[in-house]
């Protein structure tokens, strides 16, 4: 037996250290997690944008990069809706958590997309609606598309066809009535957005209009409409008697 002045042959072990305690967000991220598989209809924008962050970015704090994001871009449709680009330009943004966001946007338009083409468009009209509302309501350059339908009404090719201003009238028109032609388009639909929000028709908008029904009449093609979408509803130019 040692004495006290003789050192012991095996020390004892230090004292262990006390438990480290988890992150404080991994137990407000448990709770996003519960709420969302409860229900998931209570959680705010942020929330949602948080927590989708948070599965691209686990090791981190989500919570203040979602609150970015919306400030950014004004909102969690534009932020679902920003092109990959200026995601990335955000602070604490990287390819991750920019693919975690571009994806769920492109299975939202995804899913919403095959509703419409599921049932001829014109007996399918709010399914219409809650595509491309989801697609362009948000998006922050003015985008034509033409929606090109069959003789029963079906979708057969939905194409955006130009971005930005139309500022040559005669050729739009033009490409517009070949693009038809070309798919034996039996109808059109014209879609475009209003980046401002407000989507009141311009008479250049009502002329363009009114210059493809009456050249695509010509050739035995029928406009539906011409619905202008904005983040504060939509107008249909056939509704308003206006084509």
């Amino acid at each position: 037996m040692a004495d006290a002045d003789t050192p012991a042959l095996f020390p004892a072990e230090p004292p262990a250290p006390p438990p480290a305690e988890a992150p404080s967000h991994l137990g407000h991220r448990a709770r996003l997690r519960a709420r969302l598989l409860a229900d998931g209809e209570g959680l705010l924008d942020h929330e949602l944008l948080e927590y989708l962050l948070a599965l691209a970015i686990p090791r981190r704090d989500t919570k203040a990069l979602a609150h970015r994001l919306i400030r950014e871009f004004g909102g969690l449709g534009r932020v679902l809706t920003a092109d990959a680009h200026a995601l990335a330009r955000v602070d604490g943004m990287g390819d991750t958590a920019t693919a975690a966001v571009r994806i769920a946007h492109v299975a939202a338009i995804r899913l919403l997309r095959g509703e419409v083409a599921e049932r001829p468009v014109l007996a399918n009209w709010q399914a219409l609606l809650d595509y491309l509302h989801a697609d362009m309501a948000h998006h922050p350059v003015e985008r034509f598309r033409v929606l090109h339908l069959n003789t029963r009404n079906m979708l057969i090719r939905d194409e955006v066809m130009n971005e930005g201003t139309i500022d040559e009238a005669a050729v739009y028109v033009r490409e517009v009535v070949a693009r038809a032609l070309q798919l034996h388009s039996a109808a059109l639909i014209l879609v475009h957005n209003h980046p401002s929000g407000d989507p009141s028709p311009s008479r250049a908008d009502i002329e363009i209009t009114r210059s493809i029904a009456t050249t695509a009449k010509g050739l035995g093609i029928a406009l539906h409409d011409h619905l202008i979408v904005g983040t504060r509803g939509h107008v249909s130019l056939r509704a308003q008697g206006l084509i």
